[in-house]
C-alpha cells in the first residue's frame, strides 16, 4: 500500500486507464496547461499530449456535446467540470443526450462517458457554488452516479466508471482533494453499486456518502463514549445504490439515520427512507431520521453557513432521537 492524496488517486485512475485504452481522453477547462483546476490532471498533458488532454473554452454545453458525440465514433471521454454547479450549463446534453442515446437508438449506440468534478459546498463559496446535485442526476434513467469519500474508493471506482459502457456522473469534493489515504500499489477496480460497511455497530445504522460522511465518523466516536454503538455504511454509489447492504444493517440495528449534503425535499435519503419502510418496516424500532442541509440556498456568512450544513452534532442528535435518549 502507499499513501496518496485524493487528487493523486483521481490522476492515477485516469492515467492508468489512458495507458490501457487509447480511446480514453480528458477534456475540460484548465485540465491541460494548468494541470487541472485542483491539480487532478497534473503531468497528464506531458505524458499524453494535447490530442488526449484537451483544454476547452468556458462552454460546458459545447464541450459536453462534443464529448458525447465522440462516443459514437468509438471514444471514451472523461469530461471535467470545474464544479458540478457549472454542469447546469451543459445539463441538456447530459440528460437529453448522454442518458438517452442507448434507448433512443434501440441499443445500436452506447455512450461510455464520465462526467467528473466537485460537488456540494466548499466553504464560503455562496449559493451558486455550493450545491449538491447527486439526486438530480440519480433521478435520471440511464445515468450512474458515484460519490466517493476517500482516495481508495475514488481510484477504484473511477477506473470502473471509465470502463463502463454507460454514462457515469462521478462527483468529488473540493475539500477532499488534499485528503490522504492508503491505495494499493497494484491495479484494482471496485464494482459500481456496492456499498461498504465502514464501521460495525449494534444500536443504529448511519447511511451516508461523500465528504459529509466524516461527520458521521465524528458523531460515532462521541456516541461510543455514551455506550451507543453506530454502524456506518458508505453508499459510494448513489445510483444504483446497494439496497441489500442497507437492509441487512437495519435488520440488525433496527434503527436508521441518513446523513446527506442536499436540500431536504426529494433527495437520496428520501428514496432510501421509502425503500426501508417498504421492505423492512417490521424491523424498525423507531421512525427513520434523515439529516440534510437547511431548505435554503447556501449562505455566504460563515456563521450562517455553519448552521446550514449538517455536522456531527446534528448526527448525535438524530441518533439519540431514534434511540429515544432525548
Amino acid at each position: 500500500m502507499k499513501t496518496i492524496q485524493f487528487r493523486e488517486a483521481i490522476q492515477e485512475a485516469m492515467s492508468e486507464e489512458m495507458r490501457r485504452d487509447e480511446s480514453v481522453y480528458l477534456m475540460g477547462e484548465e485540465v491541460a496547461e494548468y494541470n487541472g483546476a485542483y491539480k487532478a490532471s497534473k503531468g497528464m498533458l506531458d505524458e499524453f499530449g494535447p490530442k488526449r488532454i484537451i483544454d476547452t473554452p468556458i462552454s460546458e454545453l459545447g464541450f459536453a456535446g462534443v464529448a458525447i458525440g465522440s462516443t459514437m465514433t468509438g471514444n471514451r471521454p472523461i469530461v471535467e467540470y470545474m464544479t458540478f454547479n457549472f454542469s447546469l450549463v451543459g445539463i441538456d446534453q447530459i440528460i437529453n443526450n448522454a442518458a438517452k442515446i442507448r434507448q433512443m437508438s434501440g441499443g445500436q449506440l452506447k455512450c461510455p462517458i464520465v462526467f467528473r468534478g466537485p460537488t456540494g459546498s466548499a466553504g464560503q463559496l455562496a449559493a451558486t457554488h455550493s450545491q449538491a446535485f447527486e439526486n438530480w442526476f440519480a433521478n435520471t434513467p440511464g445515468l450512474k452516479v458515484i460519490v466517493p469519500s476517500n482516495p481508495y474508493d475514488a481510484k477504484g471506482l473511477l477506473k470502473a466508471a471509465i470502463r463502463d459502457d454507460d454514462p457515469v456522473i462521478f462527483m468529488e469534493s473540493e475539500q477532499m482533494y488534499g485528503d490522504k489515504g492508503e491505495v494499493p500499489e497494484d491495479e484494482y477496480v471496485l464494482p459500481i453499486g456496492v456499498a461498504e460497511l465502514k464501521r460495525e455497530g449494534t444500536d443504529v445504522t448511519i447511511v451516508s456518502f461523500g465528504k459529509i460522511i466524516k461527520e458521521a465518523y465524528k458523531a460515532a466516536d462521541e456516541l461510543e463514549k455514551e455506550g451507543i454503538s453506530c454502524e456506518i455504511i458508505d453508499l459510494r454509489t448513489v445510483r444504483p445504490y446497494d439496497k441489500e447492504a442497507i437492509l441487512k444493517s437495519v435488520k440488525k440495528t433496527n434503527r436508521l439515520v441518513i446523513l446527506e449534503e442536499a436540500w431536504p425535499f426529494g433527495n437520496v435519503s428520501t428514496e432510501i427512507s421509502h425503500m426501508v419502510q417498504a421492505e423492512a418496516f417490521d424491523y424498525l424500532d423507531a421512525p427513520i431520521y434523515k439529516i440534510n442541509t437547511a431548505d435554503t440556498p447556501a449562505p455566504y456568512s460563515p456563521v450562517l453557513f455553519a448552521e446550514w450544513l449538517p455536522n456531527s452534532d446534528d448526527v448525535v442528535e438524530g441518533v439519540k432521537k431514534v434511540m429515544y435518549r432525548k
